[in-house]
């Protein structure tokens, strides 16, 4: 089978030459199962994590919370390890499988060190209490898990995206409805991991709940290795970091240059277009950059010489996106506490459904269920009627949906200030008849659809916007975004601490100390919301200025496939209109030159 080869580089097959039985939702449902088993296990580390930290290891209440947000921004920063490596050396669908393995070691030495009582610190006074080989062992899976389950990540999402033709409407239609039943598998198996495995973590033994974790880890990277032949899978290109670099050296390097009056004079590959082919159309914003499009009359074609008018846009695109990634991390800032803080709310609330204890870590089960209520809905009734309003493939843009996740995200906030406060007020008045864990319902539901919007709305966007050879790098963005976020989550709660002890007439932090009745954590809360809303107005404008990606009509290369041509542009003629730009540049006009 022939890959597509360039001056510039490799570049990949695509779905038409490939085997018609390969790739689609058959191959899909292979990520389907993975996704369901490793979340399982994923999210409920999520969830009741801290409270391993807090009563196993011996973390005091901040560090337990930090140490948590801290393995999270992990994860999801080395994602973008993942989309790099799969991108580049790796297949995505060979990342998966090797991180995968990474990410099964890492779970099985912390069933191990939850098993074995002497791998256990002795509870102190001085958090953090775990020291020596205790401690070796601890932050190496904690290292090792990262890795396995951050760069993993970095893949699964253009691999599924590979599997759908995006040159044709089905294909897109079918693209958007994949990143919304990933959604859904995801969800499934998040609920039972924070209801069932979490439970048997909280009753049975922390040591069981990770074997599960690890085994159903193990069976999902099985069953995604015997779907092989199911997928397309791409041959890795160049690396994206080096064409990004290459196009800011050389429009660095022709920053004197003027440019053409007509974008058509700049440099484009001489070699045929064909159906298959990112072509992006050129845009007038960040103009300078098409310097580095511009060919010297004394120079020839090459890598580090000239670049393609697509190259170049391709960096546009990446520039673009830039305010649309710093907008969405404040949204995983406000998951960090979900995952923290309100589980150890929830520890201390009533937690009885009847003669049924609940586990706090488990109450992330209420905005699951409403996700795996609203995904199919808004799939199956939302999209088809909004396609008909809007002509959109997937109903609504990309970047409408995420603006509705994040207005959800500050109102959540909001509505957890307010339930604080009355958890408080509670507790301190009769601390013998708490309120209920349900009340912890609202916060969490409202984020769950604000979640259901702005996660696949991101990688969406990220895949959609993003050239074949970019798309686990792109997408990786989403997960990036959620690394800053949780390692922000923990800046600001060291920087509230900080300044709260100083100017509070009790010397006391808002999140100090290990009892929440003492903190002001609705205080905490209060300052998210705002800052949420204030990120939401800024995502407006940002999301308005946004300019989408354009690709060369289909039916254009159609027509002119059909008729024996292809689109392209001779050297000589990007040669003459560089001469003249020099010559311009140089007081002569482009006539004598």
């Amino acid at each position: 089978m022939e890959e597509n080869k360039g001056e510039f580089g490799t570049g990949y097959k695509t779905l038409q030459q490939c085997d018609k039985r390969k790739g689609g939702f058959r191959a899909s449902m292979f990520l389907y199962v993975l996704v369901a088993l490793e979340n399982m296990g994923f999210v409920a580390n999520m969830s009741s994590m801290v409270l391993y930290f807090l009563l196993v290891m011996h973390f005091d209440l901040a560090g337990s919370a930090n140490t948590l947000t801290n393995l999270m921004g992990s994860i999801y920063l080395l994602s973008v390890f993942g989309g790099f490596i799969s991108d580049t050396y790796l297949t995505r669908f060979n990342t998966c499988l090797i991180f995968g393995t990474i990410e099964v070691l890492a779970l099985g030495m912390f069933t191990i060190q939850a098993h074995i009582h002497e791998l256990q610190p002795e509870a102190c006074s001085n958090s953090p209490c775990v020291k020596g080989s205790k401690a070796l062992m601890f932050y190496s899976s904690l290292c090792l898990l990262a890795l396995g389950a951050g760069a993993m990540r970095g893949a699964i999402p253009a691999l599924g995206g590979d599997q759908f033709d995006q040159k044709d409407e089905k294909g897109k239609k079918s693209l958007s409805t994949f990143f919304n039943w990933l959604l859904l598998s995801t969800t499934l198996g998040s609920t039972i991991g924070v209801t069932v495995i979490v439970w048997i973590s909280m009753n049975k033994g922390w040591d069981l709940g990770f074997l599960i974790i690890t085994l159903a880890t193990f069976v999902g990277f099985v069953v995604l290795a015997i779907g092989k032949p199911y997928f397309h899978i791409e041959t890795p290109g160049d690396s994206p970091i080096i064409r990004v670099i290459q196009v800011i050296v050389i429009a660095f390097r022709n920053r004197r240059l003027s440019l053409p009056d007509n974008h058509d004079e700049l440099y484009d590959t001489t070699e045929e277009v064909t159906l298959d082919e990112d072509k992006i159309q050129h845009t007038n914003q960040f103009r300078s950059l098409d310097k580095a499009a511009i060919l010297r009359p004394d120079s020839s074609t090459g890598p580090w010489k000239v670049c393609t008018k697509t190259q170049v846009e391709e960096v546009k695109i990446l520039t673009r996106m830039l305010p649309i990634f710093a907008s969405t991390i404040l949204v995983n800032t406000c998951l960090a506490q979900l995952q923290t803080f309100s589980v150890q709310q929830g520890n201390i609330m009533d937690l009885h459904l009847g003669s049924f204890k609940i586990p706090p870590a488990s109450i992330p089960v209420i905005p699951l269920l409403f996700m795996a209520i609203l995904i199919p809905f808004y799939e199956l009734i939302f999209v088809p009627l909004a396609r008909k309003i809007t002509n959109h493939p997937s109903g609504i843009t990309q970047l409408q949906r995420v603006g509705v996740g994040l207005f959800l995200a500050a109102v959540s906030m909001g509505i957890a200030a307010i339930i604080e406060v009355k958890r408080r007020h509670q507790a301190i008045k009769d601390p013998t008849n708490p309120i209920s864990l349900f009340w912890l319902s609202f916060q969490y539901a409202i984020f769950g659809i604000a979640d259901m919007f702005s996660l696949i709305g991101l990688l969406e966007f990220y895949y959609k916007e993003a050239s074949s050879g970019m798309r686990s790098l792109s997408t990786s963005f989403t997960y990036l975004s959620m690394s800053i976020g949780y390692f922000l989550s923990s800046i600001f709660v060291d920087i509230i601490n900080s300044i709260t002890k100083r100017v509070t007439k009790s010397k006391q932090g808002w999140l100090q100390g290990q009892d929440l009745n003492k903190s002001n954590l609705n205080l905490f809360y209060w300052f998210l919301a705002i800052l949420s809303f204030l990120n939401f107005l800024n995502y407006l404008y940002w999301s308005s200025w946004y300019k989408y990606k354009t690709d060369t009509p289909e039916f254009e290369l159609k027509e002119k496939a059909l008729n024996g041509s292809t689109p392209f542009l001779k050297v000589g003629s990007t040669q003459a209109a560089a001469t003249a730009a020099v010559s311009k540049q140089n007081g002569v006009s482009p006539a004598r030159a």
